[in-house]
């Protein structure tokens, strides 16, 4: 008996070792990801916990394949080119998508929810919502146009609080730098420390009297902040020059011509503002005092000068990268109708000679990822009647159809499936620093959109849009190229034929 004993012995304790192993494993991933809400009941249009999808044009890291799935409990477990073996027992589902392209959901940084403060304007049900139907897996919100504006951590803890229950997708959050968190680190610390992916900044009035703008000091001592935590600074790069173009409603000019409010905010706006940051960049290099800082510019509109700045940093090895939009790849000046105050945005959208120049710079790499910059308001505030481009609310609603606009227009420029996965999933997960998301992979969550590149449908009052004001979407009456078929969360089929799951079972992601 003892000597039994002695030989089994061993064995429990290995027994043992692995289940402390996964256990430990699992309490990590608590921590990254609070609530872990499992695929099946109402977060589910799928009643499977283990299933696999199979598909002739799987977009993976290796390349598009045609093969297999294997998804358990949200995550992926297995892929598998070829006819390999799936669905071993009955109680595993298949799922054959024959010729659509199954790719890694998008992710998109940079989002406008508005909530809380502001729901008249979108709000987490509509705008996530909206993002599942566009085959977005993943937001990244703004600390504004939110009221109050997430500055602090008791800020974000409001956040938190309004997007319970509300969210179809997984959704992080930017934190605001200004000049008091700026000028006062602990409470920059306190933001960081309860979760946020990092911070963006605004070297121009916002717009939003909560979220005044910084100058280069204040980012200075953010990025001493940041590169202690190792999360990103985002800016809007732009400086006001007061000698140039600057056109007040007393001029002659037409307020109801795009040119007028373009000729407003000239690219020596951004690239003021670009040549201040790239002063600074040099000190986040390998070695520097800011090293473990970070810079994105966000909505790069300019693809001349500021372009050139960025490259030539980059090239030297500060830590930078740099974002553009779907409507600046889409839309040039020359085609935007007078008093149509759906297309204003700022930075604005640029002549078509700049447009031309911003594709290159995507497909070249030169441009990191693509982001929606999705900002909504309501119809009064968008001046659509009165068309005036110099009063009316900026911004592009457009979160549904990141995937459709940046397919129809990318792939007369050449664009590959392979790139578009890369720009919206891969390195905008990078990024945001999350690990378990951005490709199809094993261990990674089961976020995945199911698309037919070929399958053209009109953007129309037919068309089942989700965002809360979709005639404001400078898209609409448009004809695209590439219709979204399913989008799954961590396993979840969120969305499939127009419709949703029933129960809003999305992740809210906070770092630690």
């Amino acid at each position: 008996m003892e000597q039994l004993l002695w030989r089994v012995l061993p064995l429990l304790t290995i027994l043992v070792s692995f289940i402390v192993f996964f256990y430990l494993q699992d309490s990590y991933r608590a921590q990254l990801y609070p609530i872990i809400k499992l695929p099946g009941g109402k977060c589910s249009l799928l009643p499977h916990r283990h299933f696999w999808i199979t598909s002739k044009r799987i977009v993976t890291p290796q390349g598009i394949i045609s093969g297999s799935v294997e998804i358990n409990e949200g995550r992926i477990i297995s892929v598998i080119e070829g006819n390999g073996k799936q669905g071993k027992s009955k109680q595993e589902e298949v799922i054959d998508y024959g010729d659509a392209v199954v790719m890694p959901g998008l992710i998109d940084v940079h989002v406008h929810l508005d909530e809380p403060g502001r729901t008249e304007w979108e709000g987490f049900d509509t705008g996530t919502r909206a993002a599942a139907a566009g085959g977005v897996t993943t937001v990244v919100d703004m600390p504004l146009n939110n009221q109050p504006t997430t500055v602090s951590k008791e800020t974000l803890e409001l956040k938190l609080e309004a997007a319970e229950d509300k969210i179809y997708v997984d959704v992080g959050f930017w934190g605001g730098l200004i000049p008091e968190n700026a000028l006062n680190t602990s409470i920059l610390e306190g933001l960081l420390s309860a979760g946020v992916l990092g911070v963006k900044s605004f070297m121009c009035p916002s717009g939003i009297d909560d979220f005044p703008m910084t100058t280069i000091d204040h980012i200075k001592e953010g990025l001493s902040v940041l590169a202690r935590y190792r999360r990103p600074l985002l800016v809007h790069s732009e400086i006001q020059q007061d000698s140039e173009n600057r056109l007040e409603l007393n001029d002659n000019r037409d307020p109801h011509d795009y040119l007028t409010y373009l000729n407003t905010r000239p690219p020596s706006w951004e690239q003021a503002a670009i040549t201040e940051l790239v002063g600074v960049t040099k000190d986040t290099r390998i070695g520097g005092p800011l090293e473990g800082a970070h810079v994105h510019i966000v909505h790069l509109s300019d693809s001349s000068a500021s372009l050139d700045l960025i490259k030539e940093a980059k090239n030297r090895g500060d830590s930078l990268s740099v974002e553009t939009c779907p409507h600046y790849l889409a839309f040039s000046s020359e085609e935007i109708p007078n008093g149509d105050t759906r297309f204003k945005c700022s930075p604005p959208i640029r002549d078509a000679f700049n447009k031309e120049k911003l594709w290159e710079a995507v497909l070249e790499g030169d441009i990191d990822l693509l982001s929606s910059d999705h900002s909504p308001t309501v119809p009064e505030l968008k001046l659509l009647e009165e068309g005036d481009f110099l009063r009316a609310w900026g911004g592009i609603s457009s979160l549904q159809f990141d995937l459709p606009v940046t397919w129809s227009y990318g792939k007369k420029y050449g664009l590959t499936l392979e790139q578009l996965s890369i720009l919206w999933s891969k390195k905008p997960a990078a990024f945001a620093g999350l690990e378990s998301k951005g490709a199809i992979a094993v261990g990674n969550h089961a976020d995945i959109v199911v698309w037919h590149p070929e399958l053209e449908f009109d953007l129309n009052d037919d068309h089942p849009v989700f965002l809360k004001h979709p005639s404001l979407s400078a898209y609409m009456g448009k004809r695209f190229s590439g219709k979204v078929l399913d989008t799954f969360v961590r396993g979840n089929l969120v969305f499939k034929d127009g419709k949703h799951a029933p129960a809003a079972c999305g992740v809210p992601i906070l770092a630690k």
